[in-house]
């Protein structure tokens, strides 16, 4: 049957459907400030008027959101924080202490890391602020975020964010729901429906791969000389460093403060980094450098790593060098897969913010940590940046939805 005839008050209700025809000859246009609507009438073609060629679309709020006709409106949350680092967790305290209700999914080994981010594969931390010798554990460190982002009203899901949808507003987080989870909580829905977005996911460094890597990552593998390298564990030590760019030079200048000796691997002929940065490493009485060789295996005594099997395949030689510790240096890679290019990033998948800012692309969508920092990668710095993005979430919120906030 048609639909019923619409009234000027049922116009300014806060949840309006209005159908729109789809014919050749016909125009629809709704205008919606402060809730006003127009329509521009037209005529119906009775044989078309009620069939399949009709889509509805909703008004929720002062803005227009269109939605799939045969999709559910579930509740629209305010925010939604994606990652389970420093970021997120800063994101997460301040977000829960505005009673913003915020929701925070922390992944289950998403990018093949536990929920709690790169610390939680980090033994000790002495340079996060609070924490004076012998620091504290990465793990630790982590536990003691996720606590006080309950505490503060911030609700923890351990399921991860499979994609999102940035088209239309309010945004879609679609959860990977097949993921365990807690019994006594009810069962998540696929897809959430949120005003803001804030993703902390985090960069992963690259690993290479090699046989004894996973025995003895962080014990004797790091991925972070600035964080790990003034480790009592590593100091006076002969230590190696994996790279050829600037990155790896900056880090092999670092660890030479600590190390007794300094080896780099390095596969090519040549350096990749910058002169400059060639030149301070070649000319340091402490560094030697390996052109044409390559990592082949890792081995140890079973509790730390203390030696690294090598080939030269210029000379085709392979050999034994007697280490204590090792430092990868080839990369990140930002976990920004499940975007699918709906955010502006850079020409390493780093997501693009505004300057000063946590703004995306995308109003509505804030980055913090390392997602979008490839120069400093520190928790400190990721936890600063989780600061920024809830505090300019709430913002957002105080000016587009100032009834609801």
């Amino acid at each position: 049957s048609p639909p019923p005839t619409t009234t000027s008050k049922q116009w300014y209700q806060r949840r309006v459907r209005v159908m729109r025809f789809v014919l050749p000859s016909q125009a629809l246009s709704c205008i919606t400030p402060s809730f006003s609507i127009r329509i521009r009438r037209v005529p119906l073609v009775p044989s078309l008027a009620f069939g399949s060629q009709f889509q509805t679309s909703t008004f929720t709020h002062k803005k227009f959101y269109s939605t799939d006709t045969t999709e559910k409106m579930e509740p629209i949350h305010k925010v939604i924080i994606i990652g389970s680092g420093p970021a997120g967790h800063t994101a997460a305290i301040y977000t829960g202490r505005a009673r913003l209700n915020p929701i925070l999914y922390e992944g289950n080994m998403a990018a093949d890391v536990a929920a709690g981010g790169q610390l939680t594969t980090t033994n000790e931390i002495e340079n996060f602020p609070g924490f004076p010798a012998p620091g504290i554990r990465g793990d630790d460190l982590m536990i003691s975020m996720r606590k006080q982002s309950i505490e503060c009203g911030c609700k923890v899901k351990t399921l991860t964010v499979k994609k999102v949808d940035l088209s239309h507003k309010p945004f879609k987080v679609f959860v990977d729901v097949d993921e365990p989870f807690d019994p006594s909580e009810p069962k998540e829905a696929e897809v959430v429906f949120t005003h803001t977005i804030i993703i902390a996911t985090g960069a992963t460094a690259k690993r290479m791969g090699v046989p004894g890597e996973g025995t003895y990552w962080t014990r004797g593998i790091s991925a972070c000389a600035v964080c790990d390298g003034g480790l009592p564990f590593y100091r006076d030590k002969h230590l190696v460093v994996v790279g050829g760019g600037d990155t790896a030079c900056e880090e092999a200048m670092h660890l030479t403060r600590f190390a007794s000796k300094l080896t780099m691997l390095v596969r090519a002929n040549a350096f990749r980094a910058s002169k400059i940065m060639q030149e301070r490493v070649l000319n340091h009485p402490k560094v030697e450098v390996l052109f044409n060789t390559v990592l082949l295996e890792v081995q140890g005594d079973g509790n730390n790593m203390n030696s690294l099997i090598v080939k030269n395949v210029k000379e085709n030689r392979v050999y034994s060098l007697d280490v204590g510790g090792l430092f990868y240096a080839i990369g990140h890679v930002p976990n920004t897969a499940f975007l699918d290019g709906q955010l502006t990033l850079d020409e390493t998948g780093y997501i693009v913010t505004a300057k000063g800012t946590t703004q995306t692309s995308i109003p509505g969508v804030f980055a913090a940590g390392d997602v979008q920092d490839k120069v400093y990668r520190q928790a400190v710095t990721a936890a600063g940046t989780g600061c920024m993005a809830a505090l300019e979430a709430e913002r957002y919120l105080t000016e587009h939805f100032p009834s609801e906030h």
